[in-house]
């Protein structure tokens, strides 16, 4: 007999068998935290939002419905945790910046970085948070936009869509930087 599945693990969990929830843990950790640092860009943040959404998944056990399939449930506490953390820090940088006075700065990238990769990423954190996540499930984590519409709570047009506006931006970023 296979191992057992993820939502077998999380039912034991909400049992209370705490090796159940370790597994899951080994399962899936390094999967969530490649997708929360994509999110986020900041390897320790990443690191502490990991933290957050296993233990959101601790708190949330007693709500968790037996039959709900595992990796779309976590991965919707990790990207909810993304997006407040997100949006968190977008406050705390807007109000950091009202007290500075002058023309924003925009430091041209290190000369000697040719790498598109790092390109791609600069241009990633440019979409909205909803967009970006729609470009980095289908392109990246390789989910169906009915995989990324059952994640959202939203139709698969519209998963698609989001992920559409998102290609679209990045090109117009990405070109915008190769005219320069």
């Amino acid at each position: 007999m296979g191992s057992p599945s993820d939502e077998a693990l999380m039912e034991r969990f909400c049992d209370g068998a705490s090796d159940a929830f370790e597994t899951l843990f080994a399962r899936h950790s390094g999967r969530v935290q490649g997708f929360l640092t994509r999110m986020v860009r900041d390897g320790p943040l990443a690191e502490d939002l990991l933290q957050t959404t296993f233990l959101s998944v601790i708190r949330a056990r007693g709500r968790y419905e037996p039959g709900t399939r595992f990796i779309p449930w976590l991965m919707t506490i990790a990207a909810n945790a993304a997006r407040d953390s997100l949006r968190h820090r977008h406050h705390v940088d807007a109000y950091a910046s009202g007290a500075h006075t002058g023309a924003p700065t925009s430091a041209p990238p290190p000369s000697g970085d040719p790498s598109l990769r790092q390109h791609l990423l600069d241009a990633l954190q440019q979409l909205p948070a909803d967009h970006r996540e729609a470009v980095v499930l289908s392109k990246v984590e390789g989910w169906s936009f009915d995989e990324i519409a059952e994640l959202r709570g939203i139709s698969a047009g519209a998963a698609r869509l989001r992920a559409h506006r998102g290609y679209e931006k990045l090109r117009e970023i990405l070109g915008a930087l190769g005219e320069a």
